[in-house]
C-alpha cells in the first residue's frame, strides 16, 4: 500500500516508521525542513519498548513538493491546521485516495470533508504515546490501541439512529497492514463512541499536563490530581451520552488511571506544543466539549476551567487565538463559582 502522512511530527513520524518497516511504501509530509533533512540524510531513529533502531526506507518531502497520489493519506495535524494542510496537498487526493484521521479532538471530520467525501473518509482514535525527541528522533514507550471505522457509519451528534456498520475491504486492509506492523487496530462500529472518549481523556490529561508542566504521571502526586482527571472525563462523558453517542464512562476513566501507571514520562501533545511556543488543541478539544455541553444547558466547570487557562497559555506565548474563546467573564465567574 502506498501511503502519506500528512504532518510528521511525532505520532505521524512513529505511523511512518513502523508502517515502513511492515512493508508499506511511506512518505512524510511536514513543513518542518530540519526533520525532513535529517530523515532523508540519516533515516528516523525509533524508539520502542521493544528496541532502538534507524528506518531508512521513509520518503520525506513539503506537502508541495510530493508528486505520487497515495492509496491512503493519514491526518496528523492539529484541527485547526486541516485546511492549510490539505489545501497545500489537493493534488494528492486522487479519486481512489482514501483518508484516514487519527487526530485528537472534535470537527476533524467535518474539516476533511471539505476536501474529500465522507465515504471516502476513515475516523478513529490512538492512546498509543508518541515523544519527539528532535530531529529525525522519536520514541513511544508504553502499550495503546487504534479504534477505527467510516466517518459516514456513525452518528457523530443527535440522531435517533444510525447507519449500519460497513465493514469495507479497505478499513479491513488498513486494520491488517496496522497489525502486521505492531499497532493493535481493529474496525469499531462504534467509533464515535470512542472519539469523545478519547476527548475525554485528552480533555483530563492533555489540559493538567499542559496547565502544571506536569508528565503523565506526575499528576498522581495529589490525590487531587487524578481526582480532577476523573472529574473532567465525567463531565464529557455526561455531554457525550446527552448527544447520543454511548461513551463509557467506567471504560474511559479505567483508561485514565492505567495511564497513570504505564505512560511514566509522557509528555501529552498539549504540553509539548506549549513547551515549543505552538499554538495548542485545547479549543477542538475541551473547547469543542465546552459548547456542545451550553447547546445542551450542560454545566461542565472542570472541562471549562482548563480551556481557560490553556487558551490563556496560548494568548500569552503569542499563538494565534481560538476562533471562540469561553464567552464572558460574567459566565466564567458564574461557572468556576
Amino acid at each position: 500500500m502506498n501511503i502519506a502522512i500528512l504532518g510528521a511530527g511525532a505520532m505521524g513520524s512513529l505511523f511512518g516508521g513502523l508502517l515502513a518497516e511492515a512493508g508499506a511504501s511511506v512518505t512524510l509530509l511536514d513543513v518542518n525542513q530540519q526533520h525532513l533533512d535529517a530523515i532523508r540524510h540519516d533515516g528516523l531513529r525509533l524508539e520502542t519498548d521493544h528496541q532502538t533502531r534507524t528506518i531508512t526506507t521513509l520518503a520525506a518531502c513539503r506537502p508541495e513538493e510530493a508528486t505520487q497520489v497515495p492509496d491512503l493519506l493519514l491526518i496528523f495535524t492539529k484541527t485547526h491546521q486541516i485546511a492549510a494542510a490539505l489545501g497545500s496537498a489537493r493534488r494528492l487526493l486522487g479519486p481512489a485516495t482514501w483518508v484516514l484521521t487519527l487526530q485528537n479532538g472534535l470537527g476533524n471530520v467535518e474539516a476533511i470533508s471539505a476536501f474529500v467525501p465522507p465515504e471516502r473518509i476513515l475516523v478513529g482514535v490512538t492512546t498509543i504515546p508518541a515523544d519527539f525527541l528532535g530531529p529525525a528522533h522519536v520514541a513511544s514507550h508504553g502499550g495503546g490501541l487504534i479504534r477505527m471505522g467510516h466517518a459516514a457509519d456513525a452518528a457523530h451528534t443527535d440522531h435517533p439512529g444510525h447507519r449500519p456498520f460497513n465493514g469495507s475491504c479497505r478499513l479491513c486492509q488498513v486494520v491488517d497492514l496496522f497489525h502486521r506492523a505492531g499497532l493493535r487496530a481493529t474496525a469499531d462500529p462504534n467509533v464515535w463512541a470512542a472519539i469523545w472518549e478519547k476527548a475525554a481523556f485528552n480533555a483530563a490529561f492533555n489540559a493538567l499536563c499542559a496547565v502544571t508542566g506536569c508528565t503523565v504521571e506526575q499528576i498522581g502526586w495529589v490525590p487531587s490530581g487524578p481526582e480532577m482527571a476523573l472529574a473532567v472525563v465525567a463531565e464529557a462523558i455526561a455531554v457525550a451520552r446527552a448527544a447520543g453517542i454511548p461513551a463509557d464512562l467506567e471504560h474511559t476513566q479505567a483508561m485514565v488511571l492505567r495511564s497513570l501507571k504505564t505512560h511514566a514520562g509522557h509528555q501529552p501533545s498539549m504540553l509539548q506544543d506549549i513547551l515549543a511556543h505552538r499554538r495548542t488543541e485545547i479549543d477542538s478539544i475541551n473547547g469543542a466539549i465546552v459548547r456542545a455541553a451550553r447547546e445542551r444547558n450542560i454545566p461542565v466547570p472542570y472541562t471549562e476551567m482548563l480551556w481557560t487557562l490553556v487558551s490563556l497559555i496560548d494568548a500569552r506565548q503569542g499563538a494565534e487565538r481560538p476562533s471562540l474563546q469561553p464567552s464572558s467573564s460574567d459566565r466564567m465567574a458564574a461557572t468556576i463559582s
